[in-house]
């Protein structure tokens, strides 16, 4: 069974920092692409960035410059450094299991619970 888990949300202050983690099991983690979701209050999924087998990234312009994406197979793990953070970044984030040909707010796709951030003063 396909398990993913997020952790190391908060609550920080405008201009902050954060570091996400996404835990992977039950699939060959290293085989996927895997990304970064956010539904905002009141609102849809948006993309945020991904990163594919070979650790090559994407990010949305909205967080390019500001967050990085990175992956460690050997822990099947994904992370999202959240840097220089604003109001507008407040968001449930949900990690994402990469499907070949389907964009990353597809509903067909994989996702753990998320992981809340917020960003106020």
């Amino acid at each position: 069974e396909v398990q993913l888990v997020e952790s190391g949300g908060g609550l920080v202050q405008p201009g902050g920092s954060l570091t996400l983690s996404c835990v992977a099991s039950g699939f060959p983690f290293s085989n996927y692409a895997m990304g970064w979701v956010r539904q905002p209050p009141g609102k849809g999924l948006e993309w945020v960035s991904d990163i594919d087998i070979g650790s090559g990234t994407n990010y949305a312009d909205s967080v390019k410059g500001r967050f990085t994406i990175s992956r460690d197979n050997a822990k099947n793990a994904m992370y999202l450094q959240l840097n220089s953070l604003k109001a507008e970044d407040t968001g449930m984030y949900r990690c994402t299991k990469g499907s070949p040909g389907v964009w990353w707010n597809s509903p067909i796709l994989r996702r753990g619970r998320g992981t809340q951030v917020t960003v106020s003063s």
